[in-house]
């Protein structure tokens, strides 16, 4: 039995943060998990730029409101689903998500939680489970799954590799040149026929 397992920003969406980067004006918030590995330490840096500008929740939910998911993402999830099981693990939070579900036809996902003050600041996060892609690839595995995983940035590479396949998609050249063993697309067609192919489907 197999579970294939997708990273959402960069993946099915656009990447939330440099979206909101480009509406309120301010690109050091285009910083993301391509370019800074440790989440814990990029995320307190996020909140700290967002006090200093005096933004909050709305401001970014305003933004989300406004995505839409990638070219084919919706179209590749449901394909997807009528074959294998598939849930979105993400390192992203249930107050950002729910719109972008609605958009993809409502997949599993994964996340995490904000802590926002009655104002609307977001004071800080909640990270569901400590190394939160590996921790549920590895809880999949342990009740019986065979893990397929597809991400694009520094923190998929746990799960992309713990299972028996894994792929990078639409990534950087770095992560690609430091992984050459991790087959890369750049289509939804390119991945749907590795994640088949995975799974011992004809193509």
């Amino acid at each position: 039995m197999y579970i294939t397992c997708l990273d959402l920003e960069g993946v099915l969406v656009p990447e939330i943060w440099i979206a909101f980067a480009e509406a309120s004006g301010i690109p050091e918030l285009k910083r993301t998990t391509r370019d800074e590995p440790d989440y814990n330490k990029l995320m307190k840096w996020r909140l700290g730029i967002l006090k200093e500008h005096g933004l909050g929740l709305k401001e970014i939910q305003k933004t989300i409101a406004a995505i839409d998911p990638l070219p084919g993402a919706k179209e590749f999830l449901d394909e997807l689903r009528a074959c294998t099981q598939a849930v979105i693990i993400s390192d992203t939070f249930t107050e950002f998500a729910a719109p972008l579900m609605k958009k993809l036809g409502w997949p599993t996902i994964f996340c995490n939680s904000l802590e926002v003050a009655p104002d609307g600041e977001i004071t800080g996060f909640k990270m569901r489970i400590e190394n939160s892609k590996l921790s549920t690839v590895k809880a999949f595995q342990s009740i019986g799954y065979e893990t397929i995983a597809a991400g694009d940035s520094y923190n998929d590479l746990a799960m992309i590799q713990a299972g028996k396949a894994g792929f990078l998609f639409r990534s950087t050249d770095k992560i690609k040149a430091d992984h050459p063993e991790i087959p890369a697309f750049e289509t939804f067609e390119e991945l749907m026929a590795g994640i088949k192919g995975a799974m011992g489907f004809s193509i």
